[in-house]
């Protein structure tokens, strides 16, 4: 009986040029890398042969993904990493002399790392994480002491505790808004009053906004979308559910910047704007027709590299004209004819 004891965990080429393996040893005892560069080099040597050249990297995979994606930016050094989960992204911070090594020629070596670990990766030095740092202090710092009417004091506090905005002191628990040094219960409840009434105030000049921008109230029904985004939206020209239906996931979290939600959620907000396409659909023999279609190229990766995939299209039934609107069902750009 054959025993796994290493396991190719993931692959990443550029071909012909580099490639990056990630292995795991399923015996705690036993580094994987090791054997399978083999005695000098002999064993990866062998296939960088039978691939005319091509440069191979092996590094160990880790189920932590800040773990395994410093592993994947070798040979580069990664002095910090902040994951945000929720967008899939993670930010890699390195020495000043390290970058163009993490980099790599034309982006190569970030862009293999990204393709490895499935996350996006963004490459910052030391003194440019470190100014803007600085630059979100006293950003957050100003914005609290405008919004809440208090001193540098207080709000370079409630920026140190980590709130990032208004909105999360307004609905974050008084009794972990007291526990702030210097803060008590009383502090605590009025700045949560003081929080909760910008909000209110600002989402209604936002609602107010929306409609002079002439932003319908049936996009301002979909959950996921607050009135600043709406404002956002309506500023971009999309005012309606089909406006906003004819929107892929990417072009979504473009438009709404900074306030713009993860993936998952831009995809979900535009499936729920395309629901009443689907409203008078039969559920007979006259059901649309679904098919893959190939597009090649469409756009660049965040790396720059062009991308290729696939898109489920509903087709017109058998018995409408051939004139019939066709869409997506996933929330890829829609297309009409």
């Amino acid at each position: 009986m054959c025993i796994s004891i290493i396991e190719i965990k993931a692959v990443a080429r550029d071909p012909g040029s580099r490639a990056k393996i990630a292995v795991l040893s399923h015996d705690s005892s036993l580094d994987p890398v090791g054997p399978c560069i083999g005695m000098r080099g002999s064993r990866v040597q062998a296939v960088v042969g039978e691939l005319q050249g091509e440069k191979i990297d092996i590094i160990q995979w880790s189920p932590d993904a800040a773990s395994f994606i410093v592993n994947g930016l070798a040979p580069a050094e990664v002095a910090k990493v902040v994951l945000a989960e929720e967008k899939n992204k993670i930010e890699v911070v390195v020495p000043d002399e390290q970058l163009s090594l993490a980099i790599g020629r034309r982006g190569q070596n970030v862009r293999l790392a990204s393709q490895l670990s499935g996350w996006d990766i963004d490459i910052l030095t030391e003194a440019e994480e470190s100014d803007r740092r600085q630059e979100e202090v006293r950003s957050r710092t100003e914005l609290f002491m405008q919004a809440l009417d208090v001193d540098d004091v207080i709000a370079h506090l409630l920026v140190t505790e980590g709130f990032a905005s208004v909105e999360e002191v307004a609905f974050v628990p008084t009794e972990e808004l007291a526990s702030v040094e210097s803060f008590d219960e009383e502090i605590a409840e009025e700045l949560r009053r003081r929080a909760t009434e910008y909000v209110e105030n600002l989402n209604n000049e936002m609602s107010e906004k929306r409609i002079a921008l002439g932003v319908q109230d049936e996009l301002a029904e979909l959950e996921g979308l607050s009135p600043v985004a709406l404002v956002i939206l309506g500023e971009a020209e999309i005012k309606t559910l089909d406006d906003l239906g004819d929107l892929a996931g990417d072009e979504l979290i473009e438009i709404l910047g900074t306030i713009a939600p993860n993936l998952d959620t831009a995809n979900a907000i535009i499936m729920a704007a395309r629901a009443h396409w689907f409203d008078d659909e039969p559920a007979d023999l006259n059901r649309p027709r679904c098919h893959a279609v190939r597009t090649n190229p469409i756009r660049p990766t965040s790396h720059g590299s062009p991308a290729t995939a696939w898109d489920h299209r509903v087709l017109p039934p058998a018995n409408r004209p051939a004139g019939a609107i066709h869409r997506q069902l996933t929330p890829g750009r829609t297309s009409r004819t």
